[in-house]
């Protein structure tokens, strides 16, 4: 399973409610269907996962602009 990405406090919130009402209905009986909670879980983690990629994108971006920037007053720094 891969690692999972640092939460937001409002995913937090979403998971804590989430897993408090798979609780709540684990009490009422075991066979009770959580499926469409779990499945509400997985997507708050995975649209975590991928902020946290776009993130990662867009500040690997941001620092290749900042070297070209800098290259380029270094260049012409140099005439």
């Amino acid at each position: 399973m891969a690692k999972d990405p640092k939460f937001t406090a409002k995913e937090i919130t979403q998971l804590g409610w989430y897993t408090a009402r798979m609780a709540k209905r684990g009490i009422a009986s075991e066979t009770v269907y959580q499926g469409d909670l779990e499945r509400k879980v997985d997507r708050i983690i995975d649209g975590a996962r991928e902020r946290e990629a776009r993130q990662a994108a867009d500040a690997a971006a941001a620092e290749k602009a900042a070297r070209k920037a800098a290259a380029k007053a270094n260049a012409k720094n140099r005439k």
